[in-house]
């Protein structure tokens, strides 16, 4: 695989029989590709759009998301902490992110839609006007979070404690405005 790689579409490809550290993809498209457990460290993506694809477990350390969108991808236990932060810009539609680590990531305007986030940590993350679209948000963890005008007025099945997070000006509905609350043990019926 050559160190960049520009405008190219790979459908059906496994990635783990491929040597990929390193290399820089710009304006790629990946359909149905297979890069679980795949050591993508250093790697760029720039301009590139994943759309059926599977990177559970992959190595993201130093690897740079700049401008990507991922469409029904399986993005399980992925460190997005250990990711490159320099232009950092992804989009999540319809992906499985599920024990996903977003640590201190800042991750403004970020739009996540239809995806599964069950456990997912976003600890000390900036995700100031982020969106969560019918997003499931079971187990996942805010503490320290900066959740200034996000928009969860959707979301469903978390549990936000307003006294350790900065949530000043979030969307929620009436719905799902006891996710606010659980902390208090309360009955609201």
């Amino acid at each position: 695989m050559g160190k960049f790689t520009e405008g190219k579409t790979f459908k059906n490809e496994k990635f783990s029989d491929l040597d990929v550290k390193g290399t820089e993809f710009e304006g790629c498209q990946f359909i149905n590709c297979n890069f679980a457990e795949v050591n993508l460290e250093g790697t760029m993506f720039v301009d590139c759009t994943f759309d059926t694809c599977d990177l559970g477990m992959a190595t993201i350390r130093n690897t740079a998301f700049q401008n990507v969108e991922f469409k029904n991808c399986k993005l399980i236990g992925l460190a997005f902490d250990e990711c490159n932060p320099f232009l950092l810009n992804m989009k999540f539609d319809h992906c499985n992110l599920s024990f996903s680590i977003f640590y201190k990531l800042k991750l403004k305007k970020t739009r996540f839609t239809a995806c599964k986030l069950e456990e997912a940590d976003f600890s000390e993350a900036d995700l100031t006007e982020a969106v969560f679209a019918d997003c499931d948000l079971i187990g996942a963890i805010f503490e320290n979070t900066n959740l200034e005008y996000a928009d969860l007025s959707t979301a469903y099945q978390f549990s936000i404690d307003p006294e350790k997070n900065e949530i000043y000006n979030a969307r929620f509905s009436h719905q799902n405005v006891i996710g606010l609350l659980h902390k208090y043990d309360i009955i609201v019926e």
